[in-house]
């Protein structure tokens, strides 16, 4: 292994980068609106605003929570994923790429979460071994 470059430590970088930064910068704000009462929301692919909302804060708080502590972290970055690519696609598809590139840049970290796992350094590499 090339001493300048260790998976474990980049799937451990990018866990807690794109993780953490989901989950308090999107998720626990939509989490915060949805305990409100405040339903309102965009609907991009036509579930209603409330489904939406619900299944934003689903993948922005509960899954990036996941992805944070590396459990389950190929399948909580899917649902991260499926939401930036609504989100860029979709919902902000006229915008100009500067609007939508924060979601590009996410949706891209995801896949890459996707192809790296939790590595070494994850909930699931420990649960793994006992």
């Amino acid at each position: 292994m090339n001493k300048f470059y260790n998976p474990d430590i980049v799937a451990f970088l990018l866990r807690i980068c794109f993780g953490g930064i989901m989950l308090l910068n999107h998720g626990w704000g939509k989490f915060q609106k949805l305990t409100s009462g405040d339903l309102a929301f965009a609907d991009p692919i036509g579930l209603g605003p409330e489904l939406s909302l619900y299944l934003t804060v689903f993948a922005e708080l509960v899954c990036a929570g996941f992805v944070l502590l590396g459990l389950f972290t190929r399948v909580a970055a899917l649902p991260l994923l499926i939401t930036m690519a609504v989100a860029f696609f979709v919902q902000h598809s006229a915008d100009p790429l500067v609007d939508k590139e924060p979601a590009l840049i996410y949706m891209l970290g995801y896949l890459a979460i996707i192809f790296l796992g939790g590595g070494k350094y994850s909930l699931d590499r420990m649960f793994r071994e006992k």
